[in-house]
């Protein structure tokens, strides 16, 4: 998937948001509707359809979500603007395996041979580990140009989840108000500072004042004259 499919379906990936574990009846198309009202706006037929469709779908199974909701709080911890629950991440990764079957293989597997190693190393599932132990489990796995041979796969896996984790927070409203991102922002400039201007013997010529942009008008229309001339 590039990177313009990939943004294309994290927007839809939101569609999926309080259905995957809210116990809605996904066989039910009365009531997975009754669940999308909110979601109409800005739809093209094909795209509801096609968002329908998957969203009548589940992948993983509730233990996989669950080890899958474990791990993404690992990678990226709770803090106090958010966390990856809030961000929808699990829901994103479930509508993404099933948007995308190459995810599939790589994360079911992943899932499965992690719990596996948990068991060889503590004789337990890697939910029921501690999190020092899980964090044990994970630094092996964690830094893809040092990862052993036989741990490779592993890592591979890991480096993908921690790809959808980040990308699923970091394109959420959570993850958006996380970095403070405020978007574009009008800019006023009144000039260079008068202290900046003294401190290197320089000054604006008067005459070119009246042409700089008045801010105190800066949100009035502007007019122009018959002959196409600006007025202001």
């Amino acid at each position: 998937m590039n990177r313009r499919e990939s943004l294309k379906y994290l927007a839809a990936g939101s569609i999926a948001s309080g259905l995957l574990l809210s116990g809605c009846d996904w066989s039910n198309p009365e009531e997975v509707e009754k669940s999308l009202w909110k979601y109409k706006y800005g739809r093209t037929a094909d795209e509801t359809a096609h968002d329908n469709n998957l969203l009548a779908q589940q992948f993983f199974t509730s233990a996989e979500l669950a080890l899958i909701t474990r791990l993404a709080h690992l990678i990226l911890p709770a803090n106090e603007i958010g966390d990856i629950e809030k961000a929808e991440v699990p829901e994103l990764i479930e509508f993404m395996a099933k948007d995308y079957p190459p995810f599939q293989e790589p994360l079911r597997n992943g899932l499965s041979a992690l719990n596996q190693r948990a068991t060889e190393a503590f004789d337990s599932d890697f939910l029921s580990l501690e999190e020092p132990n899980q964090h044990a489990l994970l630094e092996p796995i964690a830094y893809p140009n040092e990862v052993s041979e036989e741990l490779k796969e592993q890592a591979s896996f890991f480096n993908l989840m921690r790809n959808l984790t980040l990308t699923g927070y970091y394109t959420s409203e959570v993850g958006i108000k996380d970095l403070g991102y405020q978007g574009n922002q009008p800019n006023v400039w009144n000039g260079v500072p008068d202290h900046v201007l003294q401190k290197h013997g320089m000054s604006y010529d008067e005459s070119w004042m009246p042409k700089f942009l008045d801010v105190s008008r800066r949100n009035d229309k502007a007019e122009w004259d018959e002959n196409g001339n600006l007025l202001t």
